[in-house]
């Protein structure tokens, strides 16, 4: 699997994994199996109501398709459904947060890239491109991640595996989200792995104000339990 090495304003460097080319077509498939999903309920509601010739039912009908994409990703922070589906994001490559100017470009290149040439050019870009990225994602300068824990890399990263009859430490590790975790994962492991422990300290009186956790743990072991509960507590979902 591709890595993507991102420099984010704080001076951190952080890698993700690239989302596959396979895991980009599943996302967009179940992107379009709602859309055929949208059509059909929704063309069975026109001829219900005696509409499907009506010109101004047809773009009713049309108008959540055309703006789908756009405003899922500036919505669901970088997310349609079939990429929260398989665990992947849109993100920028200098560790900010897309802006809607970014999902903009992403979104008005995807007719040529992925309907006037059946995907031809998105898929092209991105197997040579090898960062996550098609056309729309380069004028951008977002690439498309994988969210998804790999066991691999979890002793890697320092991260012991949940034992069986776990009891969290910190129940309101729950309320930390998905993307949070990826990048706490990250530094955690950077920042043990450099001895770091200014930036321990900064990343676990984050998690601290994020969770409203008082504790006298050190950094490091305080964060790793962190992560040891938010894993247990998602598997129980």
């Amino acid at each position: 699997m591709s890595t993507l090495r991102i420099h984010t304003t704080q001076n951190v460097s952080l890698e993700y994994e690239v989302a596959s080319v396979g895991e980009r077509l599943l996302a967009t498939l179940i992107d379009y199996a709602l859309y055929a999903v949208w059509f059909v309920l929704g063309g069975v509601l026109l001829f219900k109501l005696g509409a499907n010739e009506n010109r101004v039912a047809l773009t009713l009908l049309l108008l959540p398709t055309t703006f789908y994409f756009l405003v899922c990703e500036v919505f669901f922070n970088g997310q349609t459904l079939g990429k929260k589906a398989r665990n992947l994001r849109v993100v920028r490559r200098d560790g900010t947060a897309p802006g809607l100017g970014d999902y903009c470009l992403r979104w008005l290149l995807r007719p040529f890239e992925v309907l006037l040439f059946f995907g031809a050019p998105a898929l092209l870009t991105v197997l040579i491109n090898g960062k996550g990225q098609r056309l729309g994602d380069l004028a951008a300068g977002t690439a498309v991640i994988s969210l998804r824990p790999r066991a691999a890399r979890a002793e890697g990263l320092g991260l012991p595996v949940v034992p069986a009859g776990y009891q969290p430490v910190f129940p309101q590790a729950a309320h930390l989200a998905d993307h949070d975790v990826a990048l706490l994962r990250q530094l955690v492991h950077q920042a043990n792995a450099r001895g770091n422990f200014a930036l321990l300290r900064e990343t676990a009186d984050k998690v601290k104000s994020l969770t409203g956790i008082a504790t006298d743990l050190p950094d490091l072991p305080f964060l790793q339990t962190v992560l040891r509960d938010h894993a247990h507590l998602a598997a129980q979902e």
